[in-house]
């Protein structure tokens, strides 16, 4: 998994937002201490966090499988831009046909989970999709047979009152093994002048 942060709003568009309201812009630092303080102040602890939803980040995401990405949807507020299964499954279709020894190949495809006997089913179901591609059935009908562990990529974009919320139930240990990593690895990835917002939501 690798997650990229490709664009973030700057602080200060949201401290300006907050300061509409009470029309207060000469008390503004240009996004200095005093406008973090009241971000945090307003959208956290006032429990005003519409005003959250000014801030924006926009990540690219690869290499999670598709059970994660059946997760992922599930956080309505984003937009998600994925990698086309109909239009990329020719990559799989030139393969040499796959063994459960062909472990670093398939993993070009595969996420693991580390379970022997999960893993070596991924691949089987690997090798079903080939030969099914090699067959000449059309993507259209060949995905249905993708196993959940198949690769995949996605823009993602999503503003902070929904990001914080994502972090909070994500990076909990309830949470499905492999979004808890995306969530630490998101939070990771934030500048490191935003992650005080999230502090609170990281587990």
């Amino acid at each position: 998994m690798k997650v990229t942060l490709l664009h973030y709003t700057p602080l200060q568009i949201c401290s300006n937002a907050i300061r509409t309201c009470w029309q207060s812009f000469d008390k503004s630092d240009n996004g200095g201490e005093k406008d973090r303080e009241l971000i945090d102040r307003v959208g956290n602890k006032f429990k005003h966090s519409s005003t959250l939803e000014h801030i924006t980040y926009n990540f690219y995401i690869l290499g999670i499988s598709r059970a994660l990405l059946q997760e992922l949807a599930r956080h309505r507020m984003a937009s998600l831009s994925v990698k086309s299964t109909r239009y990329t499954l020719k990559e799989l279709k030139n393969e040499e046909a796959f063994t459960i020894n062909d472990k670093e190949r398939a993993k070009n495809y595969l996420v693991y989970t580390g379970v022997d006997e999960v893993d070596e089913a991924s691949i089987k179901s690997l090798e079903n999709l080939r030969v099914i591609l090699k067959k000449g059935i059309s993507n259209d009908k060949a995905k249905y047979c993708l196993p959940e562990s198949y690769k995949t990529e996605l823009t993602w974009s999503i503003n902070a009152r929904s990001l914080q919320n994502f972090i909070n139930l994500r990076s909990d240990k309830s949470a499905l093994w492999e979004i808890q990593d995306l969530a630490r690895e998101v939070y990771n990835t934030l500048p490191e002048e935003h992650k005080y917002l999230y502090k609170e939501q990281i587990k």
